[in-house]
């Protein structure tokens, strides 16, 4: 394996969509709802996130095996669609991706959210820094876990 992480591009937009419908089919069988919104979206619709997001790729032998995107508001890095390819999990990719998008954004603070029956989600983002902010009752069987990671501030 030679995994490497860069910066994605408009052209790439048709592989990372179909990463995200394949990695986040286990999430809405997870839940019991295929029109969360990973699943929903369109090809327009990520196309226009690349002109205020930066949209990093994990790359394998000229294969996008992972990404991740994150915007910033108001000082925080809202980072989401952390994915990995089903036969590359479990290898660290994930963990290269939160560090490659967090370097995008310095003194940052960090937030995300997952599902709140998404353990190994949650497991990873622990592992990572990350502690449960808030949590959000989508529907009554589907609750988001918000989480948070202060970066330290240097003295």
């Amino acid at each position: 394996m030679n995994i490497h992480i860069e910066r994605a591009c408009v052209s790439d937009s048709e592989e990372i969509l179909l990463l995200q419908k394949l990695v986040y089919r286990s999430e809405a069988e997870l839940y019991g709802d295929f029109s969360i919104e990973p699943l929903v979206q369109t090809i327009e619709q990520l196309q226009k996130q690349f002109e205020d997001h930066i949209i990093l790729k994990a790359v394998d032998n000229d294969v996008i095996i992972g990404s991740v995107r994150a915007i910033e508001q108001d000082g925080t890095c809202l980072i989401g669609k952390l994915m990995v390819s089903p036969s590359h999990q479990n290898k660290g990719i994930g963990k290269m991706l939160m560090h490659a998008i967090e370097d995008f954004f310095p003194n940052c603070r960090y937030e995300l959210f997952t599902g709140s029956k998404s353990g190994k989600n949650m497991a990873l983002y622990e592992k990572l820094g990350y502690k449960a902010s808030k949590v959000r009752a989508v529907t009554p069987d589907f609750t988001l876990v918000y989480l948070e990671k202060i970066h330290d501030q240097p003295l």
